[in-house]
């Protein structure tokens, strides 16, 4: 633990007179550095929340998890400001990982078994993560990326969100032969977004787009008496197709990158870029001491954009080689090794939750929503939600903790096929020690997080123990996989209802708030 200052003094190294200076040291202490908030005193506390996720980012590509030569200053400073989850899970690919979050249960009981072909979308019955905040009195908005439904019953008006701002599909400008497609001929500049159910037509680069809307929105709603607010603010970078801006693009093609590597880690300095815009302006606002802040990513980082691993993609200044870095973990997005599912949990909430902490025990999506509803003190649908608050471990991160299971599943099986039939295919079981992938490799994590050794002929118990369990919620998530028999769309409503809106009045420009 680092010491607390007191002007130029650190308390803990003083020399004075240990009888005359305790009781002032005691008061000093008290005043500088406040003890950790309890569990019980986080508990319906009900501040703002602000919860940014990246699009394909991972785990690696931030400086301060050991990045060699990336330049993320400002997620480094939110990074030093935070308490960590250093082993948070999330699923193969990013509509899983959304609905857990939305839901907090594992994506395949919220029906979503791929991120196309109408199984990205999320279950109707399922109550919501905004819904629930909603109803305890906060404004809800979503800065950027949806990608649970394209239909309007799925979009995320319906699902409790007041403020939407997004884009269709996936990411901007997809279109695929089903209902998920984004406006037609979209771009990552100036693109065109859905705003409150009407299409904009927005100036700049995306991610800046998106950071501007919400923070727009967080000021029109930081005055409003008794009305905390919550905003998601899911950016589509750095996915693919991979383009930065240009001067982020630029550092990485001086340095010899191809376009799709530059593009790939210049939209995370752009990112870094608009964490930085973000923390300055809620510290402009007050809103530091207000607001809880949570950084994350959807999924392992691509082996797209990312570049090859071992193989250089330019030199830096020295003539080092600039190889991908993925924090020495095996795997990436798409699969189910623990650099495919592994991502950052940043958690900042100044003076109430410790910053600089790292906690090690096991958490996922699935603790999103029972955290955040029980600091908003609002209700958790008990039935559905498998997730367990996180409060308890951010008041002590030696705090009594069971251990469980964490699923993963790739799915993204044929359409049309029978589920059951690919049970056994592409998926893991993570515990706190343990992660078992498919049904024939053990890993001890803690003993080996890069996977290197196979331990299941050791521990034949501990596997048999573990494929159990992962039959035990098959089981229970079979039924409720209700988009697999469903009939791809013929249309894509945003194309349907771009076209209207064109031929009825035009796509107006958006006017970006003053910040």
């Amino acid at each position: 633990m680092k010491p607390c200052l007191i002007g130029d003094q650190t308390l803990l190294h003083r020399k004075n007179d240990p009888m005359k200076t305790l009781p002032i040291l005691a008061l000093l202490l008290a005043l500088a550095c406040p003890a950790p908030a309890r569990s019980e005193d986080l508990a319906g506390s009900r501040p703002n929340v602000i919860l940014v996720i990246t699009d394909d980012q991972g785990y690696g590509p931030i400086g301060r998890h050991g990045h060699p030569w990336l330049r993320t200053p400002h997620l480094d400073a939110l990074y030093d400001a935070s308490t960590r989850f250093t082993a948070f899970q999330v699923a193969p690919t990013c509509s899983p990982t959304r609905s857990s979050i939305m839901t907090g249960r594992h994506p395949e009981k919220n029906g979503i078994t791929h991120t196309i072909l109408e199984r990205e979308r999320l279950a109707p019955g399922a109550v919501t993560l905004p819904q629930s905040l909603r109803e305890a009195g906060y404004a809800t908005g979503i800065f950027g990326k949806w990608h649970l439904g394209d239909e309007a019953e799925y979009q995320p008006e319906r699902r409790g969100f007041d403020e939407v701002f997004i884009h269709g599909a996936g990411g901007i400008g997809q279109k695929y032969d089903c209902s998920c497609a984004d406006a037609p001929d979209n771009t990552y500049t100036d693109p065109v977004i859905r705003h409150n159910g009407k299409f904009v037509k927005t100036r700049g680069f995306c991610t800046d787009v998106f950071f501007q809307a919400a923070l727009g929105w967080i000021k029109s709603r930081r005055e409003e008496a008794g009305k905390p607010f919550f905003a998601y603010i899911s950016t589509n970078a750095p996915h693919g197709p991979f383009i930065a801006p240009e001067k982020n693009a630029r550092r990485f093609t001086d340095l010899g990158f191809g376009r799709e590597q530059a593009g790939f880690y210049g939209m995370i300095e752009n990112i870094d870029e608009n964490i930085g815009l973000m923390t300055a302006k809620l510290g402009e606002w007050g809103l530091l001491e207000k607001t809880v802040v949570i950084f994350m990513s959807d999924n392992g980082m691509t082996g797209g954009g990312s570049g090859k691993p071992g193989q250089a993609m330019g030199r830096d200044a020295e003539g080092r080689e600039m190889l991908p870095y993925n924090a020495g973990m095996k795997g990436l997005k798409g699969g189910v090794e623990e650099g495919g599912v592994r991502v950052p949990f940043f958690v900042r909430w100044d003076g109430r939750i410790a910053a600089g902490r790292d906690i090690g025990t096991l958490a996922a999506h699935i603790d999103i929503f029972p955290t955040l509803a029980a600091l908003a003190g609002a209700k958790v649908p008990a039935a559905q939600v498998e997730g367990r608050s996180l409060l308890p471990l951010i008041a002590d991160p030696k705090a009594p903790w069971e251990d469980r299971a964490i699923f993963a599943h790739v799915c993204r099986w044929p359409s049309g096929s029978e589920p059951n039939d690919h049970q056994w295919e592409k998926f893991s079981v993570r515990t706190q020690r343990y992660r078992l992938v498919g049904t024939d490799a053990l890993y001890d994590m803690e003993a080996d997080p890069g996977q290197k050794t196979n331990v299941i002929d050791r521990h034949p118990e501990v596997a048999a123990e573990m494929k159990a369990a992962f039959d035990r919620y098959w089981k229970e998530a079979r039924p409720l996989m209700v988009n697999e028999t469903a009939p791809m769309s013929p249309t894509q409503p945003y194309h349907e209802w771009y076209a209207s809106q064109a031929a009825a009045g035009g796509i107006p420009d958006w006017v970006a708030p003053e910040l």
